[in-house]
């Protein structure tokens, strides 16, 4: 059985390893909910549109120091513009 400082350590190895990003649709979704265009994001993280819509595809990642704000840009987004449960509660 693992002690909790082994299970800990194992834990903050996961998250030295760098920011995950969100998956390409909620990428999408987080920016359209912030009425921002690709290109207005481009221009806030000094990258060409092209290279927005490849984030937003999945077909690239942004290396740092973009991933680090790309990451941040997201997350603020995910806190203002949660996503909505569709399933009802009973």
């Amino acid at each position: 059985m693992p002690t909790e400082d082994e299970l800990f350590a194992a834990v903050d190895e996961v998250l030295a390893r760098g920011p995950m990003l969100p998956p390409p649709a909620e990428r999408i979704r987080l920016r359209e909910a912030a009425g921002l265009t690709q290109e207005e994001v481009a221009q806030v993280l000094q990258a060409r549109r092209e290279t927005v819509i490849a984030w937003e595809s999945g077909r690239k990642t942004p290396r740092p120091p973009r991933l680090q704000a790309y990451k941040r840009l997201l997350d603020g987004w995910a806190a203002k513009y949660p996503t909505s449960d569709p399933t009802p509660t009973d």
